[in-house]
């Protein structure tokens, strides 16, 4: 019996590192269009709305766990379509420590949505492990990364396009 339980124990101990270990999917996309605008922070327009629940019917099945934008306003509103569908909260992320959120999220697993901008989704991919290709445009918002991530930690990258 005092063996079982230990085989039990162990193999319990075992679980959180082979759910890690587990292939999950990371999507990495620029906001949509944005208002052009003197400020900041402005919002999405129509065609940047209408890109972000295009992103949303996209990634419908599959299967996100969390979603996490800058904390501006035409991020939050690009990301909000997929974490509503899914039920969840848009948690907010630092682009200055990219290398940082890069770990952070290798170390989660699972399947999720990242949402940035055209000047920091290329360098966010490439500490993902994935391969980014060219800068990103200003007017450039249809490139939506899928970044796969197998179990012994091997990155292919595959480049979707969203539609507005």
């Amino acid at each position: 019996m005092k063996i079982l339980s230990t085989l039990l124990l162990a193999a319990s101990a075992a679980l959180p590192l082979q759910a890690l270990a587990e292939t999950y999917h990371i999507y990495v996309s620029r906001h949509g269009e944005k208002v052009v605008s003197d400020s900041k922070d402005p919002p999405l327009t129509a065609a940047g709305e209408l890109r972000a629940r295009h992103i949303a019917v996209m990634l419908q099945s599959a299967g996100i766990q969390r979603v996490f934008s800058t904390n501006y306003q035409r991020t939050q509103q690009t990301a909000a379509p997929t974490a509503a569908q899914f039920g969840l909260a848009v948690q907010s992320y630092d682009p200055g420590k990219q290398a940082e959120f890069a770990k952070q999220v290798r170390g989660m697993g699972g399947n999720m949505l990242l949402v940035g901008h055209s000047n920091t989704i290329p360098d966010l991919v490439r500490q993902l492990g994935g391969d980014a290709g060219s800068d990103i445009a200003d007017d450039e918002y249809n490139r939506l990364y899928h970044l796969t991530i197998t179990d012994d930690g091997k990155v292919a990258t595959q480049v979707l396009n969203s539609q507005p």
